[in-house]
């Protein structure tokens, strides 16, 4: 059974600020390619309809690496990505969330998954 819940969350300095529908109850994400390992970023997905920018959009920057499939946005004042876009296996447009950019949940209390992004 999913719990889709609503978290608000945002870069380090504030200028970017959203809200995004996802399920935490399912395992998080911890990749040890060269971009997450060295982010630490813990990643849940959700579709990119369920993720509403609030503040920001105007200080987003996009990376893009590899195969370019994937917008690392990041906060271009204080360099924090705290969500990438990009479309799924399936087709679908998703965005990766990086679990720790949001605000009030308990990182440890979250079951992970690790995945080897570095073989890909």
């Amino acid at each position: 059974m999913t719990e889709l819940k609503t978290y608000t969350g945002g870069c380090h300095c504030g200028k970017v600020r959203y809200e995004v529908k996802v399920d935490l109850s399912s395992p998080v994400i911890m990749c040890n390619c060269s971009r997450c390992s060295k982010l630490g970023a813990m990643l849940a997905f959700a579709p990119v309809d369920q993720l509403t920018l609030k503040e920001g959009g105007d200080v987003l920057t996009d990376y893009q690496f590899n195969k370019k499939v994937i917008h690392h946005v990041f906060c271009s004042v204080c360099g924090i990505e705290s969500f990438a876009r990009g479309v799924g296996p399936n087709g679908q447009e998703m965005c990766a969330i990086n679990v720790r950019c949001l605000d009030d949940v308990d990182i440890d209390a979250l079951k992970t998954m690790k995945v080897d992004g570095k073989s890909l």
